[in-house]
C-alpha cells in the first residue's frame, strides 16, 4: 500500500518554505518510527538553501493510508522567524494533501469491442441500406460507441470505427492526466492560516544530567 502526499508552501513568505522542510523531516522521522517508507518524488526549492516551495513524498507500508491522514490539512511549525529577526510571528503554515500522480491508461484490444452491422439513411442509398453496410462499435470497458458509414463497404467502416474507438480512448487517458496535474496546481492555493491539524516545534535540547547536578551546586 502506498500513498503520496503533497506538501505546498503555497502562497506563504520564505518561512513557509523553510518551516514546511522542517515539518518535512518531522513526518520522514514519524513514519521511520511506524515502519513506513518514505520518498521525495518530486520538490521544489525555495528561495533559501534547504528550504522548500513544495515536496511529493511516496509513503508506502502497512498502515500508509492511516499515516497520511494524520498529516493530511493545514500543518503548523512554530518557531521564530530565521530570517527576521524583527518580526513577532512564529507560527508558519502549510498545507498537506494526498494526491493522484497519475491515471492508469485504458488499454484498447479489438477483442473489448462489439461490432454491428447497421443500416444508415443519407446519401447513397439504396445499396447501403440493403446491404448494412454501416458499423455501430462499442468499446466494452469504457462503453464508448461509435457509428461510421462513411463508406460503401462494411470492412473499411469498420477500420474507420477501430481507429476512432483508439482515439477517443488515448484522447480521454489525457484528458484524465491533465485534471489530476489541475487537482495537484489546485493544492497550492488552499492553504489556510490558523486551525492548524498539526503543531510542530523544535526539539528542545535535552540538558545533560550531570551538568544540571553542577548547576545546582553553585552558589
Amino acid at each position: 500500500m502506498s500513498v503520496h502526499l503533497l506538501l505546498s508552501a503555497g502562497r506563504g513568505p520564505q518561512e513557509c518554505a523553510w518551516a514546511l522542510a522542517r515539518l518535512l523531516r518531522r513526518l520522514e522521522a514519524d513514519a521511520t518510527r511506524q515502519n513506513l517508507e518514505t520518498d521525495r518524488t518530486e520538490t521544489v526549492a525555495g528561495d533559501r538553501p534547504g528550504t522548500y516551495r513544495s515536496v511529493l513524498i511516496r509513503i508506502a507500508g502497512a498502515g500508509a493510508e492511516a499515516f497520511a491522514a494524520s498529516w493530511t490539512g493545514t500543518l503548523c511549525w512554530q518557531a521564530p522567524s530565521p530570517y527576521r529577526a524583527g518580526t513577532g510571528r512564529k507560527n508558519w503554515y502549510v498545507i498537506a494533501r494526498p494526491c493522484q500522480v497519475d491515471t492508469p491508461r485504458t488499454a484498447f484490444a479489438e477483442a473489448d469491442v462489439d461490432i454491428v452491422a447497421c443500416r444508415t439513411g443519407g446519401p447513397g442509398g439504396q445499396h447501403r441500406n440493403k446491404a448494412s453496410t454501416a458499423v455501430r462499435a462499442t468499446h466494452r470497458p469504457s462503453g464508448i460507441v461509435v457509428v461510421v458509414d462513411t463508406e460503401r463497404r462494411f470492412g473499411l467502416n469498420r477500420g474507420i470505427a477501430m481507429r476512432l474507438l483508439r482515439q477517443r480512448i488515448e484522447d480521454g487517458d489525457a484528458a484524465a492526466g491533465r485534471a489530476v496535474t489541475a487537482a495537484r496546481h489546485h493544492v497550492h492555493d488552499e492553504l489556510v492560516r490558523g486551525d492548524p491539524v498539526r503543531v510542530e516545534r523544535p526539539e528542545t535540547p535535552k540538558q545533560d544530567p550531570a551538568s544540571r547536578k553542577r548547576t545546582r551546586r553553585r552558589p
